[in-house]
């Protein structure tokens, strides 16, 4: 058995997925199986994958179901204990499973592993920003919900799960076309910590055409309502979901749906907002438009500013 499973599903990457395969097949640390699935690609993504002849693919291909029942797929079909969450337009660098080997040998009675990233937008390249304090430490055990009030320190690129996590919180959920992956962690959150180590090892880019980018209607987004029962007692986590319903606001309004934007707003306690969020939403869609366009801009010059979400 395979210390790894890297588990990897595609829909329509044909232009990325061979460069991610890549840089996982190029790892230093070389006990690991590939579980990927082609998830109904209408282009030549299949064909980009079958050029690879490495034994450590597995390769599954059947009609299209959508982002969270295709990862669900590959886990269940991996044969590892640990779960390497991977996706199939980004890029590891060689150590990264080497790294997350490491904090699975030193902390072996934790579940869940994640390493820092960098993200590249606009052909610009920005290390990613947490809200804990690392200096000086090679890993540190932290809360979710804590530890991501800024980037958050789990991601489908940077992410070993043990398999059995999936059977104590639940799988990605089929009926979200956007923010599925933190769905998913804030139920993860609510049961278990985090080993993180601030190392930067994986690389998430931003692409025009991901499904993230796509999907703009805020019916589609996940609506995190299922969690407001835990939050009179945890005030990480009121924090952490009153940012998610900010973004949602700032969505709501450039749609013009007042409704929407009411329904979160009204839950929002604004100290846990900072000046410039509470600025924000005082402004109308032209504006948010504006702003967020400028913003793009800003960042094809280097200067990244604080995200919307």
């Amino acid at each position: 058995m395979p210390k790894f499973s890297v588990v990897i599903s595609v829909f329509n990457k044909e232009k990325y997925i061979a460069d991610t395969l890549k840089s996982v097949l190029a790892q230093t640390f070389t006990d690991f199986e590939v579980v990927i699935l082609n998830d109904g690609s209408t282009d030549n993504s299949e064909t980009e994958i079958l050029k690879f002849k490495d034994p450590r693919i597995r390769y599954f291909s059947r009609e299209n179901t959508g982002a969270s029942a295709a990862r669900n797929f590959t886990i269940q079909q991996a044969e590892s204990k640990y779960i390497a969450l991977m996706d199939a337009d980004d890029y590891w660098y060689p150590f990264y499973l080497e790294e997350q080997n490491r904090l699975v040998i030193e902390h072996p009675n934790e579940s869940v592993f994640a390493t820092a990233t960098e993200i590249k937008r606009n052909r610009k390249t920005f290390k990613n920003s947490y809200s804990i304090q690392t200096i000086g430490k090679d890993s540190i055990i932290v809360d979710y919900f804590e530890s991501s009030q800024l980037d958050s320190v789990l991601l489908s690129i940077s992410t070993v799960l043990k398999k059995d996590v999936f059977e104590n919180v639940g799988w990605y959920d089929p009926k979200i076309k956007s923010g599925e992956d933190t769905d998913l962690y804030v139920r993860i959150g609510l049961k278990y910590k985090v080993v993180f180590s601030p190392k930067v090892c994986a690389t998430y880019i931003v692409r025009k055409n991901s499904l993230f980018q796509s999907v703009k209607n805020i019916e589609e987004k996940a609506n995190y309502e299922a969690y407001e029962v835990y939050e009179k007692n945890n005030p990480a986590l009121k924090k952490f979901l009153d940012l998610n319903r900010y973004s949602l606001c700032v969505l709501a309004k450039i749609e013009g749906n007042k409704e929407a934007f009411q329904k979160n707003f009204k839950k929002i306690n604004l100290e846990n907002l900072s000046k410039k969020q509470q600025f924000l939403l005082r402004q109308n869609k032209t504006i948010l438009k504006y702003l967020s366009k400028t913003k793009d801009n800003l960042e094809k010059l280097g200067l990244r500013l604080g995200t919307f979400k």
